[in-house]
């Protein structure tokens, strides 16, 4: 067994929290979602609570704002709302299975010991197998020895498989796997994993061929497959993957039982759903915390309708791609998903903010600095604008409530109803946000800042 594996002699971690936000250069850098201040970032990766903090891992390439030898960034945070970046945990191993990079998977606890479960990928094919690596307790430190839990299926109905993550049903520890088949339909396939270094193979377990699962956009992949339990339901989420283009994530809502005669565990669909409607959200990451369901995504660089966005060249420029969303809550309600910002988040509240009367078709309008929270309740429209552009729009009815968050380029909304929407926008020079209302319509709103800094 190699020594344990800092990452640190390998790639020089960027600094991160409010003073390395503040001084960043670019304005659209985001200040209180943490992410390094340079390179490239997408999934989240790893999600757990050790150690008295909540871990986020990440997909990272600090070298450049491409993705390419992707590492596991790492952050943590007592609070959900202050966050610490540690060096990188995950490195990519010269002749290993994971030469190429070290690509998504889970952290969990294996006898005890802390363990990443991850897609290694040895070289530009883009063949991924399920590689372990031990931690310590705190998270801090990792081991890679190369361990590989299981290959690629020898089953030639199956293409592509990428993505482990494990659940626990019925007494055991079960894992699946994102895939695609030689039909073109997506899939998830079953393994069996209470020996986490050897899995067991269990086959097709879900495809998009399914009569609930086919009402989802068409996918050639299921990427990123996530189960977890809210309630009496069992909610899948899965990231959709069509002709090389990341064109949305999904989820199903359904029921797991033991299979009386294979003693294998069986998801049943009964109704489907789009997990975030925005164009920028990505490959989530749930982790099961007791009865509580929270997630993070990644924010893709594709701005709102309308908006001009940033090419690889200008995030070459100035040297970051990508970020993670804020935490948010799912919770399964009358059958369907619902989402809501975490509740810690809350805490980043600093001093209200004033809307003026009358300013717009008779109603209030609302000047938002780059960080900003927004309650908004009433009956009428709103818009959200930034500059003479229209970054998000939709309309409150009575009783109900959108909130809004904004963090530089990043706008996340979310309804009292539970639907989730996540946006970019790039503002620059004299361009400020501001809410545009209906008569009708009211918000109460905050400057939003990391407490105590």
């Amino acid at each position: 067994m190699t020594s344990a594996h800092t990452a640190s002699a390998a790639v020089v971690p960027a600094t991160i929290g409010a003073d390395a936000s503040a001084a960043h250069p670019d304005r659209s850098f985001p200040r209180l979602h943490p992410r390094p201040s340079r390179g490239w970032v997408n999934d989240p990766n790893g999600v757990a609570f050790a150690d008295g903090r909540w871990h986020v891992f990440f997909q990272h390439n600090a070298e450049s704002a491409r993705h390419h030898r992707i590492h596991w960034g790492h952050v943590s945070s007592p609070d959900l709302v202050r966050w610490e970046e540690h060096p990188v945990a995950l490195a990519p191993q010269q002749g290993g299975p994971d030469a190429y990079g070290c690509w998504t998977g889970v952290v969990t606890l294996d006898a005890g010991t802390p363990t990443a479960v991850y897609s290694g990928v040895a070289d530009g094919s883009g063949r991924s197998q399920v590689v372990l690596a031990r931690g310590t307790a705190d998270l801090g430190e990792w081991v890679q020895d190369g361990v590989v839990a299981a290959g690629m299926p020898d089953d030639p109905r199956v293409v592509a498989v990428r993505d482990p993550f494990l659940f626990e049903f019925a007494g055991r520890r079960w894992a699946v796997q994102g895939a695609g088949l030689a039909t073109g339909h997506a899939a998830v396939l079953l393994y069996g994993a209470d020996d986490l270094s050897a899995w067991e193979y269990h086959g097709i377990w879900l495809t998009s061929e399914d009569p609930v699962a086919s009402e989802l956009p068409d996918a050639n992949i299921w990427e990123c497959p996530q189960l977890v339990r809210s309630g009496g339901s069992w909610v899948a989420v899965f990231s959709l993957w069509r002709e090389e283009q990341l064109t949305g994530v999904g989820h199903l809502v359904g029921s797991l039982a033991l299979d009386p005669v294979t003693a294998l565990p069986v998801f049943t669909p009964l109704s489907s759903g789009i997990t975030d409607v925005g164009g920028s959200f990505y490959a989530p990451q749930a982790v099961q915390a007791g009865e509580r369901v929270l997630m993070w995504g990644w924010a893709k660089e594709v701005a709102a309708s309308g908006l001009r966005g940033r090419t690889p060249e200008d995030c070459d420029a100035v040297g970051w791609s990508g970020l993670l969303t804020f935490p948010r809550e799912l919770r399964v309600e009358g059958g369907a998903v619902r989402l809501q910002a975490a509740p810690e988040l809350a805490a980043l509240r600093a001093e209200p903010l004033e809307d003026t009367p009358g300013t717009h078709d008779g109603g209030p309008q609302l000047p938002l600095p780059d960080q900003a929270d927004a309650v908004v309740a009433g009956e009428g429209t709103v818009r959200l604008r930034l500059g003479d552009a229209t970054v998000w729009s939709g309309a409150v009815a009575e009783g109900e409530e959108v909130r809004v968050l904004v963090d530089a380029s990043i706008v996340e909304v979310f309804t009292s109803a539970g639907a989730a929407t996540t946006l970019r926008a790039y503002p620059s020079g004299a361009q400020s946000y501001r809410l545009e209302m209906g008569p009708g319509v009211r918000a109460r709103a905050w400057r939003l800042a990391v407490p105590g800094a």
